[in-house]
């Protein structure tokens, strides 16, 4: 249950999917209960939705629930409706796609919230003298905004962000509490940079140097900057290491989880998805639309192409040039040549007493 409207706020289910932005999808609503259309308040699921939420089905095994439910509204395709009683308690928002349009129905409730963020520049914030800030711009307390920044309009620096020397954030970009830009990082518009996320540190870059002692480094200052797209998130405690000449680039639309690390001279092509604990090592080059699942592991200096799918746990250790999934890391493979090699990876055993009895024959 996410009740996240006062009654006050309420707005009836014709006129709430009117402010919504429903771009790119065809709906209709259908009340077959004869009963005016209900206010909504908030969001829940089908199990714990009340009577002034709505709530949603995207998944046929959820559909018992959908029995049950005693949300005043649900998103559902037209294939769900097809097998529902004639009448039934809630409204219906038919929708091809009741995922994506629950997504944009969240982020209208989540604007709420937004939008009550005081558009000012707290006491207690530092701001350079000729730091740029503009019109609309939230600065939370203790934040820190070093000289030559550019902070455009609409934008929300949470409490204890620093940010560094130079750096630009673009339009309506939120910085959640303890965000770090170092000096010369670009963000750009609608941005959305979770806590502790790390952004612009040194990359991994050290010279061997046996002039003062046998296997010591020599640090390679990292010159280069991180530019990040528009529309571009960054989960919790991601880290983002800045070029050692060129710059590190993440694409627009990317999405990056938590305590993710991205190493130097990285490119990170369009609307490629990364889940938590995802390392990808220096000036490895991935393709737009891709996914590289949890805690997948990326080489250094290795291409990967558009459209390209690792699983989980898997190791890259060298170019993915063509489309698909790849698993494993035995060596990683298409994904249907893994299977059959891990099908035959259990049969090991067998296979070996198979093989022992024959050499004795």
């Amino acid at each position: 249950m996410a009740i996240v409207l006062n009654p006050n706020q309420a707005v009836s289910l014709d006129k709430l999917l009117e402010q919504v932005d429903t771009r790119g999808l065809d709906w209709k609503i259908k009340n077959s209960s004869n009963q005016p259309l209900p206010s909504i308040y908030g969001l829940g699921s089908l199990n714990n939705a009340g009577k002034t939420e709505i709530s949603f089905l995207s998944n046929a095994k959820f559909f018992p629930h959908l029995l049950k439910t005693e949300a005043a509204a649900v998103i559902l395709p037209q294939k769900a409706v097809d097998h529902l009683p004639d009448t039934v308690p809630f409204a219906m928002v038919i929708c091809e796609n009741p995922y994506l349009m629950y997504a944009r129905i969240a982020q209208w409730f989540d604007s709420f919230r937004l939008n009550n963020i005081p558009k000012q520049i707290h006491p207690s914030a530092i701001v350079a003298p000729d730091a740029i800030i503009e019109q609309g711009v939230s600065i939370g307390p203790l934040a820190v905004i070093e000289s030559g920044v550019r902070i455009a309009a609409g934008c929300i620096i949470g409490a204890s962000c620093v940010i560094g020397k130079n750096s630009e954030i673009g339009d309506n970009s939120i910085l959640y509490a303890n965000v770090t830009l170092y000096h010369d990082v670009i963000v750009g518009q609608r941005c959305i940079l979770h806590s502790g996320s790390v952004i612009g540190a040194d990359g991994f870059g050290f010279a061997p140097d046996n002039s003062h002692e046998k296997g010591a480094w020599c640090k390679i200052s990292q010159l280069g900057r991180v530019v990040l797209g528009n529309d571009v998130e960054i989960g919790a405690c991601t880290t983002v290491d800045r070029g050692a000449i060129e710059d590190t680039v993440i694409g627009n639309g990317v999405k990056l989880d938590n305590q993710i690390m991205i190493g130097h001279n990285v490119k990170i092509g369009d609307h490629t998805a990364m889940a938590a604990c995802v390392g990808i090592a220096g000036s490895t080059q991935i393709g737009t639309r891709c996914t590289v699942a949890g805690a997948g592991m990326v080489s250094g200096h290795i291409t990967i192409g558009d459209d390209v799918h690792i699983s989980g746990g898997s190791a890259v250790t060298s170019d993915i040039l063509e489309p698909g999934r790849y698993t494993g890391v035995f060596p990683i493979a298409a994904h249907g040549v893994w299977q059959k090699n891990a099908a035959v990876l259990q049969q090991l055993a067998q296979l070996r007493r198979r093989i022992q009895q024959l050499e004795k024959k």
